[in-house]
């Protein structure tokens, strides 16, 4: 793992332009990869719409895992956070977890599937829970940040240590 020299005296932002920003690349990006699938793959049902069954159906779900788990395995951040210049990074506790004991700028996979399986409770009407939760939280964490034990910081702020 890449450690960074980022400690105890790390003090996170909200940086809820960028990270509304960067959603809105990241989501926008796999809502149009859906909607071109759709129109693609889709076949008219009874009443006209257009729908995918099947195996093919998994193509926007395996999609979804490569834009946002995926990147941030292989880059570290997803597109839209790179874009905007933020990166999720890991935070340790210490062993009694009672307390932030630094960061490790590499996530888990675990950690990224955690962090993204809540973006729709995150994102939930225009991202009012997100917002609410970044702001009220003391590490500026959303509920994926929470569940996944990361944190948003921008790039500039992580200097490898040698």
């Amino acid at each position: 793992m890449n450690e960074t020299n980022l400690s105890t005296e790390l003090k996170t932002v909200p940086n809820i332009g960028k990270r509304i920003l960067a959603g809105i690349v990241d989501y926008l990006i796999i809502y149009i990869f859906f909607f071109i699938f759709l129109f693609a793959f889709g076949k008219p049902d009874s009443e006209g719409e257009l729908a995918v069954s099947g195996l093919p159906a998994l193509g926007p779900i395996l999609f979804w895992g490569i834009m946002t788990i995926g990147l941030e395995q292989w880059f570290g951040a997803t597109l839209g956070n790179s874009l905007v210049g933020l990166k999720p990074v890991s935070i340790r506790k210490s062993t009694d977890n009672s307390t932030f004991s630094g960061i490790d700028e590499k996530l888990t996979f675990g950690q990224s599937l955690k962090r993204h399986l809540l973006d729709p409770i995150d994102m939930f009407f225009f991202g009012l829970i997100g917002i609410i939760t970044i702001k009220n939280t003391d590490k500026n964490q959303r509920l994926g940040d929470i569940w996944g034990n990361t944190i948003v910081v921008k790039t500039s702020k992580l200097k490898k240590t040698e």
